[in-house]
């Protein structure tokens, strides 16, 4: 209650007319008797102490509905204390994966600067939540207007940009592509004593014209800029730039690094200008630069920052302009302490020549280093090579750090009242691999397994510590969120509808897939023996995570028959999609049962449960758990999930010769026009689904990428008559072969190329996906080489298959700039967002021919 409530309340009491009241009384007013001492005793004592048990009655009973209230607003997380967290939102309690000495020491801090932030362009940041945070922004033409160029966007048409080179620890370089204008942003780190803490880092951007004589001149407008996001103050170097020799940009000082410099130098004749903000987020910090340049180009007809700065900036933009070519460097130096002399010294080695050796020294040795680990320079021409290279590179340069909380959805009915329909996670780091920085930097589970499958084999460390970030995310139910939208700059890019996370839901749990791999890379000794301790020391800690997920997994997503499973989150009340999602699956519009129930059975998550049971059976095996029953326990559902004549009774359609779900199910489906009278009273138009068949328990008859589940767990023998029928399903150009490679969804199916709302257009009914296919073609090898009648098919479909998938990826990719989301089946053109090196980056594995043993 604030003071002027207390006072008018005040002020109420002592006006009140209580009966022989006395105006002005500070008191309450007494009965004139008493208050005069006139009168008997008003009150027996029997009396009063019937009263006082009555008013103790009353506390007591008070007391308990509070109890209730209170227990029951706990219960449904609408208030709680660090101790009675709704279970939801409490942290799995076992010792964190990211706490392991291995996480710890010269690991963590030659990790600490990286390229950190894939939703830009180009940007540097620490693994560390208020990190110090670098970017680049430029100003582009469109539609011969200048737009401003920051998050990577696919509507900017660049004609190409990406890494070309990226170790995932201390180099990379990048090249983008605007019309006319090169871009080449180069990033590079620096080690030795007295430096601060994960040492000093140089950034050289190079500007060039492309295809253009060099006496043809235009103007490029650079911004570059540095920003606290701890709101620490940064001091500006000096108001007018001269970049003959080392400037200095901007300087501060920070726990984490100590005193600090950014310079800048160059050896062209730029302009210069700068601007100093103070504000707590930086996500639109390319709206306050384009703010800035309106008004002075409104003001005084120039395109140039107003060279001003508010009070206790926490960031600092500085325009460098020029004409093409031209190079800076920007090199930053940490740990400073005095006067000291080796500031200079330290400068140099970052700036000019010195700065080009090291530059070409950390190309010659990623180009070393990817010999040694993917072996392909007698297997492939130049221009493959070249694409593998962008491959690894982009999925290492798209590795990212991310800190916040997600939203975690609770059921409306708790809350009434409230708009909000979500609880907090804990605050937690990500340090995780994008699947595209344009459109999906972010965090997701199930495309993480698959980059990890890419990543572990150039350097395993990185997968280690990724996987460990994901798996300290795990709940006290031993759920994770699918998709990790952390900090306000991710949050930015999400639409509100897809930021909360359902508890109830899964998602393909692949980091088995990794986790398998490496415990098979231990059994065929591909590590020395510091690695194999290493990883046996991770997986030593991980298994208590690991269990926790699986057992959420085999009693959350369980069917009603043993050894069945059914994805949840399908919307069985929709009228607007012709068949309800499956998200939880990864699939998307994979189309399912038509009518969603508790009844489904899905066989790709069987699947994935299979590869989840055998995974942990290894882990005990390799860590010579004690705890036998728990091992059998896996072991038993391993062999259960695996049981070729139990698959059969269950997803084996005959007929067809395929796999299928099982559900509630009719074909007779479809989206039909119909005027619907809207709340407003107004007439729309609505393309609606109606349904023209009462639905059947049944198989649901959709051959595609569900269906060969199975084929790609290798449950099917390799001498069974099913199997000569998958493959010849897969070989089929009336189903699902196609020259680029294999479709998602049977060129048969009812559901193929069908949109599944008025705006969503097919996605995975159709085109082709390299995740699956790397799947479908590491098991094509396997039957390839193990003794059986059907060796010498599956070696044919393989050599074949492998073949049109690299040469379609390799074939868009010069022609378009860019590995893509998927690929459309008709002429292999690359579809959905671009400058996808999430799990498309497995053409590379697909190049070096290195697939799971499984």
């Amino acid at each position: 209650m604030t003071g002027a409530s207390r006072r008018s309340a005040r002020g109420r009491i002592k006006s009140s007319s209580f009966p022989g009241g006395d105006e002005g009384s500070d008191s309450l007013p007494y009965p004139p008797s008493i208050r005069r001492g006139k009168g008997k005793e008003l009150v027996s004592i029997g009396a009063f102490k019937t009263n006082l048990k009555i008013l103790i009655g009353l506390i007591i009973l008070g007391i308990i509905v509070i109890y209730f209230v209170i227990n029951r607003l706990v219960r449904h997380g609408l208030l709680y204390d660090e101790s009675q967290k709704p279970r939801v939102i409490t942290p799995f309690p076992a010792p964190k994966l990211m706490d392991l000495s291995m996480f710890q020491g010269d690991h963590k801090e030659s990790l600490y600067w990286g390229t950190y932030r894939p939703h830009v362009y180009f940007g540097v940041r620490a693994r560390t939540p208020l990190s110090l945070v670098a970017g680049l922004m430029w100003l582009g033409v469109k539609d011969e207007m200048y737009v401003m160029r920051h998050f990577c966007e696919n509507s900017d048409d660049l004609s190409t940009f990406g890494w070309r080179e990226h170790n995932g620890r201390d180099f990379g370089r990048q090249e983008l592509v605007e019309n006319d204008m090169v871009l080449e942003t180069s990033f590079v780190k620096s080690k030795g004593d007295g430096l601060g803490y994960g040492g000093d880092w140089a950034v050289r951007i190079d500007v060039k014209n492309k295809g253009l004589n060099d006496d043809v001149k235009r103007s490029a407008h650079l911004f570059f800029y540095l920003a606290d996001e701890g709101g620490n103050v940064l001091n500006l170097g000096q108001d007018n730039l001269d970049f003959h020799g080392s400037s200095l940009l901007v300087s501060g000082s920070r726990e984490d690094v100590g005193d600090w410099q950014i310079h800048l130098k160059s050896q062209n004749q730029l302009e210069t200008h700068y601007s100093g903000f103070k504000t707590p987020h930086i996500y639109n910090l390319s709206d306050l630069v384009q703010q800035n340049l309106a008004l002075q180009a409104r003001k005084f007809g120039r395109l140039q920052l107003s060279d001003t700065s508010e009070d206790s900036s926490n960031i600092y933009i500085f325009q460098i302009s020029g004409r093409l070519p031209f190079t800076i460097d920007i090199p930053f130096v940490s740990g400073i302490k005095g006067e000291s002399s080796n500031v200079e010294k330290r400068l140099t080695s970052l700036t000019g020549l010195p700065l080009s050796d090291l530059l070409k020294k950390k190309r010659k040795e990623f180009d070393t280093k990817f010999e040694e680990c993917f072996n392909l320079s007698e297997k492939h021409d130049s221009e493959t090579l070249g694409v593998g290279k962008t491959a690894i590179a982009n999925m290492l340069g798209g590795i990212g750090y991310f800190y916040g909380q997600s939203k975690i959805h609770v059921p409306k009915s708790t809350q009434p009242e409230s708009r909000d329909n979500f609880l907090l996670y804990w605050p937690a780091e990500l340090y995780t691999a994008v699947p595209s920085r344009p459109f999906f930097p972010r965090g997701f589970l199930w495309d993480e397994g698959f980059h990890q499958l890419l990543i572990w084999r150039w350097d395993f460390r990185i997968t280690l510590d990724i996987v460990g970030h994901w798996l300290d995310l795990l709940n006290i139910d031993g759920w994770i969120p699918r998709e990790q939208i952390l900090g306000a700059e991710a949050l930015s890019k999400v639409p509100e509808e897809f930021v909360v996370q359902y508890p109830s839901n899964g998602n393909p749990p692949t980091l088995f897939l990794v986790i398998r791999d490496l415990i098979d890379a231990i059994r065929m000794e591909k590590f020395i023996a510091s690695e194999r301790d290493e990883v046996l020391s991770f997986l030593e800690r991980a298994s208590v995570r690991l269990d926790a997920w699986f057992q959420w997994f085999n009693t959350s997503q369980k069917g009603k028959e043993i050894g069945s499973y059914f994805w949840h989150g399908r919307d069985n009340t929709t009228t607007r999609e012709l068949n309800p999602k499956t998200l939880s699956s990864g699939l998307d519009d994979y189309p399912r049962a038509s009518h969603p129930s508790e009844d489904e059975r899905h066989v790709d998550l069987r699947c994935w449960m299979y590869l989840a049971a055998d995974c942990m059976h290894s882990i005990t095996e390799l860590l010579g758990k004690r705890d036998k029953l728990s091992k059998e326990d896996y072991n038993s559902t391993a062999k259960l999930l695996s049981n070729f004549n139990l698959l059969n009774q269950m997803h084996y359609d005959s007929d067809h010769g395929a796999y299928f779900d099982f559900g509630n199910h009719t074909e007779k489906v479809k989206l039909i026009w119909k005027e619907v009278i809207q709340e407003n009273g107004q007439l729309s138009r609505q393309l609606l689904r109606k349904t023209f068949g009462k639905p059947k328990l049944q198989l649901v008859p959709h051959v595609g990428y569900v269906s060969f589940f199975p084929f790609m767990s290798r449950i099917i023998p390799h001498d069974s008559p099913i199997l000569e029928k998958q493959l010849d399903l897969l070989s089929n150009r009336s189903i699902l072969w196609s020259d680029y490679g294999i479709v998602s969804l049977a060129k048969t199916s009812s559901m193929y190329m069908k949109r599944n709302t008025e705006h969503d257009a097919p996605y995975w009914r159709g085109p082709i996906w390299m995740n699956m296919n790397y799947m479908i073609l590491s098991s094509l090898h396997h039957y390839s080489i193990v003794d059986g009648p059907y060796r010498e098919k599956s070696r044919a479909i393989y050599t074949e298959l492998r073949s049109n998938l690299i040469r379609n990826v390799v074939r868009n990719y010069y022609e378009t700039g860019y590995i893509w989301e998927q690929y459309d089946q008709v002429k292999g053109r690359g579809k959905g967002t671009r400058l996808f090196t999430g799990w498309s980056a497995l053409t590379l594995l697909i190049m070096s021919e290195d697939y799971p043993i499984f």
